[in-house]
């Protein structure tokens, strides 16, 4: 049998493999194994801490003071005079701490409460001493919840003795002249212990029942206080008349109304020659000074006149008539009318 000869050319195409191919053939698929996924659990928060709030600062607040019943040059030992203080903004349910100092150490200390009034907060304090010497005065309000803390400006007052001599001028002579004019008494220049001023000293002094002086000591100033040394007209159904009370040794000029408008000191008739007693009219009025010295005289029965004289004691020492000093002498006569009523007795 004849064997075919496969050429070479062709056998060697026949067993020429192309690489790829053959790496094609000879890789294996790997076999993957499904894995099921592992449920995972969602983590926690870190927990947190709270924070609190800072608190709200409280609203700042303003004190500010001022005094009631003072003067310009301060206030007489005894006399009451009044702290005001005002609170911006204000807060209910406040306290202010009131102090007051004298020479640098602290004479008094006083909590008062703040209230309304007009939109701010307001308080107010009395005071009073009878110690003479400058007070220093000063407030404050701690801080709450609801307001700031404040501290006032201090304000000071002077305190001042209770006493004015003739010469003398000051708070003491005016608030000395107020309360003597306002029952009656003639005063002088206001502000100055001048002699008309002494003289009304005198004639309070007489009416009561002091020692007959000029000097208006602590014991003038209480009593005036106390509304003492008033004038009680005995007729005021006499209309406008004159009143000579010999046993105070004052002449009263009484109003229509019945009210004293004006009170002097006199001197009565000593005890060898008295006084008239009883009620009378002027009936002759002499100007100027006559040749027995009397000075704008006033006659209301027979020689006895109210007049000015040169010597006018505390005490009774005319030949019966009610001798004025003679720089109140004209005031009188003016005042005086023909026909004026005029009643002299002793209490």
């Amino acid at each position: 049998m004849t064997r075919r000869l496969v050429p070479l050319a062709l056998l060697a195409a026949l067993v020429t493999v192309p690489a790829t191919a053959a790496a094609q053939d000879t890789q294996t698929t790997p076999t993957t194994t499904p894995t099921t996924p592992t449920p995972t659990t969602p983590a926690s928060p870190a927990p947190t801490t709270p924070t609190t709030p800072a608190p709200a600062r409280p609203p700042a607040a303003t004190v500010r003071l001022q005094l009631l019943h003072v003067g310009s040059g301060g206030v007489l030992a005894g006399q009451r005079w009044v702290v005001r203080g005002t609170v911006r903004p204000y807060a209910a349910g406040q306290r202010a701490s009131v102090r007051f100092y004298r020479g640098g150490r602290k004479i008094l200390v006083k909590g008062v409460s703040i209230r309304p009034q007009s939109g701010v907060g307001r308080f107010e304090l009395g005071f009073t001493t009878s110690t003479p010497g400058r007070v220093t005065v000063r407030a404050s309000h701690r801080a709450t919840a609801e307001l700031g803390t404040a501290v006032a400006k201090a304000v000071r007052v002077n305190v001042l003795p209770l006493s004015a001599t003739p010469g003398t001028r000051g708070l003491a002579v005016r608030v000395l002249q107020q309360e003597l004019s306002r029952l009656g008494y003639v005063v002088g220049q206001r502000g100055l212990f001048d002699d008309r001023t002494a003289r009304a000293v005198l004639a309070f002094r007489k009416m009561t029942g002091m020692a007959r002086t000029t000097v208006a000591n602590a014991e003038v100033f209480r009593r005036l206080a106390r509304g003492q040394g008033s004038f009680h007209v005995r007729y005021p159904s006499h209309g406008r008349h004159v009143e000579a009370d010999l046993t105070h040794q004052v002449l009263a000029l009484i109003g229509a109304g019945g009210r004293v408008e004006h009170l002097y000191p006199l001197s009565s008739g000593k005890p060898s020659t008295p006084t008239v007693l009883g009620s009378f009219h002027v009936y002759m009025k002499e100007p100027g000074t006559n040749a027995h010295g009397m000075l704008d005289s006033s006659y209301f029965i027979r020689g006895y006149a109210i007049h000015g004289y040169a010597e006018v004691p505390v005490y009774p020492a005319s030949h019966g008539c009610l001798r004025v000093p003679p720089p109140d002498a004209l005031s009188i006569y003016n005042w005086v009318r023909l026909g004026t009523p005029v009643d002299v007795y002793y209490r």
